[in-house]
């Protein structure tokens, strides 16, 4: 089935502060168990968002909803390192989270988010410094995504950059595909090869 078609919004968003969070750090190895992709954004950042008994830690940013909420995570420099686990990304987007900032991304990751519908964003570091500033000014700042153009934009201040992404990375999100979607839409044009090679 189809996912949710990614399209331009305005967000808040939900700042991580820390460089080189790794897989493990995302989703802890002990929650892997699982096939499914649903249920482990209840254990995002599970050791940093609970204390050993199990309390949710209020002040950490992603449960700190009276001051950080949206549906962009922002992180600091390298940003999913260590072990390719794909429930990294399952964790983010079943959470509630659609983009990911950083300055820098692990490919690994980077190909497992646009693979689940996560968006990764990577810009320079002095606009991912920028970010974070705003955020700690304004907890509700505002930020603009926009896939097509391909901009992400600092609302408070003005500032855009551009972000790459691969061109069938990209329409596969522009239109809520997966991998076995793109080929169903092809499916046309392999009919009309197959005839016309066939007389």
């Amino acid at each position: 089935m189809a996912r949710e078609k990614f399209v331009k919004f305005v967000s808040a968003a939900v700042p991580v502060h820390v460089e080189n969070i790794d897989t493990d750090q995302i989703i802890p190895a002990r929650f892997l168990k699982a096939t499914e992709r649903k249920g482990f954004g209840d254990n995002l950042f599970r050791d940093w968002r609970y204390t050993k008994d199990n309390q949710l830690i209020p002040d950490f940013p992603v449960n700190d909803h009276a001051h950080y909420e949206g549906t962009i995570l922002v992180a600091g420099y390298n940003f999913g390192c260590g072990s390719s686990r794909e429930h990294a990304a399952w964790a983010i987007y079943d959470y509630g989270f659609r983009v990911v900032v950083s300055s820098f991304f692990a490919d690994i990751f980077r190909n497992n988010a646009l693979n689940n519908g996560l968006l990764p964003i990577q810009v320079t570091p002095e606009f991912l410094a920028e970010i974070f500033d705003t955020m700690a000014k304004d907890s509700h700042a505002q930020f603009t995504v926009d896939l097509e153009n391909q901009t992400f934009t600092n609302n408070t201040t003005g500032r855009s950059e551009t972000f790459a992404i691969d061109g069938y990375k990209k329409e596969c999100l522009l239109n809520g595909y997966d991998d076995v979607d793109y080929l169903v839409t092809l499916r046309p044009e392999v009919e009309r090869f197959e005839h016309e090679r066939a007389r």
